[in-house]
């Protein structure tokens, strides 16, 4: 078994050089990257966890292909099974980057309490989260886990400090998300919005932990990181902008796949030696990409069940029941995500099956609902990665998680159809 999941890093690993290779240079190249994924999905299928929404949806999507047949509709076979290619690009290349710009842990001799422990450990998972994903969350959760159980403001700072990248990083598979289906986005509006957004985040949770008592934020223990190990993410972050300014074409979440990997190859060596640097990307290659299966699964199986869908709605000439896309509509395909996700939907599902059906309206407005959908569900839902690990790893509650964080998810509700409202109305989206 053992054997199997290392041949399936590899299997991972050539996908990922395959879908880079493609979009560059031949694109129909894209089939043999998707065939590599789904073998790979295949190979660890059976070591996966909890395999019942991913069963569940390959039979949906066997019984949607059977009427797609009987029916005669045309679809794209191609689509069926590389749509989510370049997202499960993006999660595998930024992956890489845990290897040369891990965080180091703050070197004060006594790690401050108080309210300013919680804002510098908040922005501390926050901006390396953005960039190194839920490693980040890892590295701060495990040090707080060794010295005590987490409390309620813990775990608050966590899930809303990770969760609220989802609004803006481009580093984040949400944005993936967002672009693979709606590609016409305009990348700058996104990244300002999310911005915003998570401040007013930050906002709203510090002012819940100092008002409520309990929380007892005068004795919150963090674990801050030494915020110059941020030179590599914003190098990235600066290769990204300098070419797509040059080259505007080119998608994004490529660039970052591409650069992920490029500096991963030139950085490492420089840091540890080529030996070593070798051994740390074979060890990384077969044995921390197949981990990411439930990610990978999720993906292939939400993206062939989504086109599916989309082509059954398509030839039964299924029409929306609105003609314009405004911040009223936006607001309540919001609402319902996140109803969705608090039984156990996961947003890629949803935007997997509505994506190619909004492809006529504002690419943009339509990723901005889908970023805030994302970020707000992430941090609530029971059923999220996020929230699935933090149960796991650290012994706490998925009830409790939900219950702190209920109540936030409604505030950001109500900030996000405010935004919605002021970018329909005033900046013409």
């Amino acid at each position: 078994m053992i054997m199997l999941s290392k041949l399936s890093g590899i299997l991972i690993f050539l996908s990922f050089l395959v879908t880079i290779f493609a979009y560059f240079f031949q694109n129909n190249m894209i089939i043999v990257a998707g065939i590599f994924a789904w073998i790979a999905f295949l190979v660890l299928f059976f070591t996966l966890k909890n395999k019942t929404l991913i069963i569940v949806l390959l039979l949906l999507s066997f019984l949607g292909y059977i009427i797609v047949l009987v029916n005669n509709f045309e679809i794209n076979l191609i689509k069926i099974f590389t749509v989510n290619q370049y997202l499960l690009a993006l999660l595998i290349g930024v992956g890489f980057l845990r290897l040369i710009a891990m965080p180091k842990k703050d070197k004060t001799s006594s790690l401050p309490k108080g309210k300013k422990s919680f804002i510098k450990t908040y922005l501390s998972v926050h901006l390396f989260g953005s960039v190194i994903n839920l490693s980040s969350l890892i590295l701060v959760a495990d040090k707080m886990y060794k010295k005590a159980p987490l409390s309620k403001s813990q775990i608050i700072l966590l899930t809303r400090a990770f969760s609220s990248d989802a609004y803006w990083s481009p580093f984040f598979v949400a944005f993936a998300a967002a672009i693979t289906y709606a590609p016409k986005l305009n990348s700058s509006v996104i990244v300002i919005n999310g911005i915003i957004l998570a401040f007013i985040a930050f906002i709203i949770t510090y002012y819940d932990v100092i008002k409520e008592k309990a929380y007892d934020i005068e004795n919150f223990y963090g674990y801050p990181l030494s915020f110059n190990s941020l030179f590599l993410p914003f190098l990235l972050a600066l290769l990204v902008l300098i070419t797509n300014n040059y080259f505007p074409d080119l998608k994004v979440i490529v660039l970052i796949s591409l650069f992920s990997i490029i500096m991963t190859i030139i950085i490492l060596p420089i840091k540890k030696g080529i030996k070593t640097s070798f051994k740390t990307l074979t060890i990384h290659i077969t044995d921390e990409l197949p981990k990411m299966k439930s990610e990978i699964s999720l993906f292939l199986v939400a993206g062939m069940f989504g086109i599916i869908i989309g082509t059954i709605l398509i030839g039964l000439n299924f029409t929306l029941p609105f003609t314009n896309f405004d911040w009223k509509i936006a607001s309540l395909l919001l609402l319902s995500f996140i109803i969705l996700s608090f039984v156990g939907i996961h947003p890629i599902i949803t935007i997997s099956i509505i994506g190619d059906y909004l492809s006529g309206v504002n690419h943009t407005f339509l990723a901005v609902t889908f970023l805030m959908a994302w970020s707000t569900t992430v941090s609530t839902s029971p059923f999220s990665g996020l929230n699935l690990t933090i149960v796991a790893r650290y012994a706490c509650s998925a009830k409790e998680i939900f219950m702190i964080n209920i109540s936030y998810a409604i505030k950001m509700y109500i900030v996000c159809i405010i935004c919605l409202y002021i970018l329909s109305n005033y900046f013409d989206l």
